[in-house]
């Protein structure tokens, strides 16, 4: 019997969780059983999605299967690329340090300013009127 290799990572960006599964395959990518171009139709954020890939010239060498939750696409965005930098340095420790260099390796610690009482958001105020 043939055991599966299986590298996993987790990544997390604002509100945004992604868990990302990485096996040696043809390059096939799923979201949530979903076609990678249908979930994430932003160029921009495939384009950061596939950074780490590009990085490690392992485009066609894995398949990539990730559950994403939370916040927006933006945010899942940024958590699956942690996810999936996480599992690649997992996978190969030359990689590891291509990915360290270009900084994937480190979490996004910015998250949404709460809003204040008597204001219109987190730092807008309401117009003040003399008269």
């Amino acid at each position: 019997m043939v055991e599966m290799v299986k590298y996993a990572g987790t990544g997390r960006r604002k509100c945004s969780i992604a868990r990302v599964n990485v096996t040696p395959g043809t390059g096939k990518i799923t979201v949530n059983d979903r076609a990678f171009e249908k979930y994430f139709v932003r160029e921009t954020d495939r384009i950061q999605i596939l950074t780490p890939l590009r990085l490690t010239n392992a485009e066609t060498k894995f398949d990539i299967s990730a559950h994403v939750t939370g916040g927006g696409l933006s945010g899942q965005a940024g958590a699956f690329r942690l996810g999936l930098s996480r599992a690649l340095s997992s996978s190969d420790p030359e990689s590891k340090t291509v990915i360290n260099k270009a900084t994937l390796l480190r979490r996004d610690p910015r998250m949404k300013e709460r809003k204040k009482p008597g204001m219109k958001g987190a730092r807008k105020r309401f117009q003040w009127v003399k008269r």
